[in-house]
């Protein structure tokens, strides 16, 4: 089994910057692809970052030039650096990684942005 903890998640202001983590652990070993999405209520979920473990990152449109993904040097977790953050940033943020089995998820950090 697959665990994937979140961390970071808090209620920020217009402007301010916010750092998530992500460890992974269990059956897991290095996974090709970790990455972040995030769900506001009523909508889907949106792809907000992924990094592969040679330093590859893809980025959701609304967050590009100020969201950073990174991996640690282990490469069994993933950060998300956000700054600049916005009022429509507000959602439940997912850490999901990659599997043999198929996608692993997080349980969600609550990250808030009041205007």
């Amino acid at each position: 089994q697959v665990h994937l903890v979140e961390s970071g998640g808090d209620l920020v202001r217009t402007g301010g910057s916010l750092r998530l983590s992500c460890a992974a652990s269990g059956r897991i070993g290095i996974p090709d692809l970790m990455g972040w999405y995030r769900q506001a209520p009523g909508k889907e979920r949106e792809l907000v970052a992924t990094v592969t473990t040679v330093g590859r990152t893809d980025y959701g449109e609304s967050v590009k030039g100020r969201f950073t993904a990174s991996r640690d040097r282990k490469k069994t977790s993933i950060y998300l650096q956000m700054n600049d953050l916005k009022p429509e940033d507000t959602a439940v943020y997912f850490c999901y990684a990659a599997t043999p089995w198929g996608p692993a998820w997080g349980q969600g950090t609550q990250v808030t942005v009041s205007s």
